[in-house]
């Protein structure tokens, strides 16, 4: 382990979650690979050290609760857009319905039909 002060490794992770949250908010998740990294290895030092203030903890969890909820929320939209594209790909493979009797019949759509976007 590092000669690195608990309360120095407190206020870096502080930051770097501040800088996570920024990031987060506006939707740059390239720059979360990296951020990611450094928490990590900040955690890990922080496990390692035995005995820690317990107040100075309590705000960075509440960081870390913050930020999970917001990556949560963000990977709920990542979700969504990609349910939204495959039924897209769906759509344009053709159209299923079904008749009276409960048979399915299938509608190709025309070829080179594309989607039109309007504002």
């Amino acid at each position: 382990m590092s000669n690195t002060a608990p309360q120095q490794l407190i206020d870096e992770l502080d930051q770097i979650l501040d800088q996570e949250r920024t990031a987060l908010v506006a939707g740059n998740l390239e720059k979360m690979e990296n951020l990611l990294a450094r928490k990590e290895k900040i955690i890990g030092q922080l496990n390692s050290i035995s005995e820690l203030e317990r107040q100075p903890l309590e705000l960075v969890q509440t960081k870390l609760t913050r930020n999970q909820d917001l990556l949560d929320s963000a990977m709920q939209g990542i979700r969504s857009v990609a349910t939204r594209m495959a039924e897209l790909r769906r759509i344009r493979k053709g159209l299923d319905v079904y008749d009276q009797s409960g048979r399915r019949t299938r509608y190709g759509t025309r070829n080179g039909a594309k989607l039109e976007k309007r504002a």
